[in-house]
């Protein structure tokens, strides 16, 4: 039997900011609430904590050194591999996206041929910035972004509300049709700008605002790639603790003003009746630093940054499952495939990801291999990480590798890489993440590929003389 499928998407909420991932701060009723009636993903990553990079992968249920789509200047376009949505429209299943797509244009055939409000990468092309790597000068427009914070409503914001209401009116048409359907809506928020409307700015007293972990500069990561994405971010220098309350403040309400749209869609899915019908998956395109060792947007491979939540409720799901099977976006795409009951296609044999609507149904929980990897702004070198039972290991290229013990080390303030009592493991991580790539050669290739495209723009002073930006803006331009 198959279902409808409805994948709601928000853009850098990291897991513990919701009171479903035990975050004791973030008021978030509405993503709750699906937790409550379904089951919990309690160890989700992306594949490439960046928009594009990450959509990517998700669309099309295979890693970026695969696809293509390294950095926010390598939109994808629909020919770099088949997307879920694709598959769908083949079988004839009504495919429609509302918001935050971050592809090339509504030109490419990507699969969703229905695209409402569509976002995509600025002119088409994204940031070349974010390709510069060792030729990248301080972004000092993300600072800006932090110590901004403020009330108000942003074209973010707007856009948002925007796209809850034409997710609503879309509903009330697929309830007077045939199912099953297939529907993606993809809100911006809470990813800056951090400018808040103010009765959600409200939720959040600034003097019950708690500073981030390792707030001060002698507690700081002082890895060689995450110092080198802290200056690069402008954030070398640290904040004052007022601006850091208050941009930790605006987060938070920028979370609970993203789970309000998100209410209006799934009280919408109820009132039309269709929520009996309709398997729903909540998750994000990746973390947030959120503060913690003086760091801030995503694009490391801390916990923060590469962590994301994937909720998921409906026919077949249990509910109120806590469910410990580590997973990751690239399972969605089988989960399309699972839940729609597609027919089998040559195409999915190698893709690396699982149905998440059979892994939430398994009895036990699975031991899996979880794969990511980073090759865009703020960074020298590539970076890839293997998440493998309670081991987390990093792969730097140019710099020190790195190995945790998540179990015990939570918050990744331990480094065991050196230390000759984990040389097994560390040889053990080294080996699972060879059975994925090489990294030498994917940081070599991507490298290569990126210096190309940014000399057929004109060479690094071309796209410097470009107005940087510290978001995409809603009109693409």
């Amino acid at each position: 039997m198959s279902y409808n499928f409805l994948l709601v998407m928000s853009d850098q909420h990291v897991p513990f900011a919701s009171g479903a991932y035990g975050g004791e701060v973030a008021q978030t009723p509405n993503i709750d609430a699906l937790a409550e009636r379904g089951t919990t993903f309690e160890t989700a990553y992306c594949n490439s904590p960046i928009c594009v990079p990450s959509r990517a992968a998700l669309a099309t249920g295979r890693y970026v050194h695969e696809t293509g789509n390294a950095d926010n200047a390598s939109p994808y376009t629909g020919t770099e591999a088949p997307s879920w949505g694709q598959r769908a429209s083949a079988a004839g299943i009504p495919t429609t996206t509302i918001g935050k797509l971050h592809y090339r244009s509504t030109e490419d055939d990507t699969g969703f041929p229905d695209q409402r409000l569509p976002l995509h990468v600025r002119e088409g092309r994204g940031d070349l910035f974010h390709a510069l790597r060792e030729n990248q000068p301080p972004a000092i427009q993300l600072r800006d972004a932090v110590v901004g914070a403020q009330s108000g409503e942003s074209e973010y914001s707007l856009f948002d509300r925007e796209v809850a209401k034409e997710a609503c009116a879309w509903l009330q048409e697929k309830a007077d049709e045939e199912g099953p359907w297939l529907g993606k809506v993809s809100f911006v928020t809470p990813h800056y700008p951090f400018t808040v409307p103010q009765e959600y700015l409200d939720l959040y007293p600034i003097g019950k605002m708690m500073l981030p972990r390792n707030n001060e500069p002698e507690d700081w990561d002082d890895h060689p790639a995450v110092d080198i994405y802290r200056q690069l971010c402008g954030l070398d220098s640290p904040l004052t603790h007022e601006e850091t309350l208050r941009a930790v403040q605006a987060y938070y309400g920028l979370v609970s003003f993203m789970d309000a749209q998100f209410g209006l869609v799934l009280d919408e899915l109820h009132a039309t009746g269709q929520a009996e019908n309709t398997v729903v998956l909540y998750v994000s395109d990746h973390g947030e630093l959120l503060g913690n060792d003086g760091l801030w947007f995503k694009g490391t491979m801390g916990e923060d940054s590469v962590r994301i939540p994937a909720i998921m409720a409906g026919p077949g799901v249990p509910v109120g499952k806590r469910c410990e099977t580590p997973v990751s976006l690239v399972d969605v795409y089988p989960t399309v495939v699972d839940v729609l009951g597609l027919d089998s296609n040559p195409h999915d044999a190698d893709l690396p990801g699982t149905s998440l609507y059979s892994l939430a149904q398994a009895s036990e929980p699975e031991v899996r291999t979880i794969f990511s990897e980073f090759h865009s702004a703020n960074s020298h070198t590539g970076s890839f990480m293997i998440r493998y039972g309670k081991w987390k290991y990093v792969d730097y290229r140019e710099f020190p590798e790195r190995l945790f013990d998540l179990e015990a080390d939570p918050y990744e303030s331990t480094d065991l890489a050196s230390d000759p009592n984990y040389a097994s493991v560390l040889e053990r991580m080294r080996g699972e993440l060879r059975t994925i790539c090489d990294p030498a050669e994917v940081d070599h290739r991507v490298r290569a590929e990126q210096r190309q495209r940014v000399a057929d723009f004109g060479g690094v002073d071309a796209v410097l003389k470009r107005p940087l930006m510290a978001y995409s803006p809603i009109s693409g331009g």
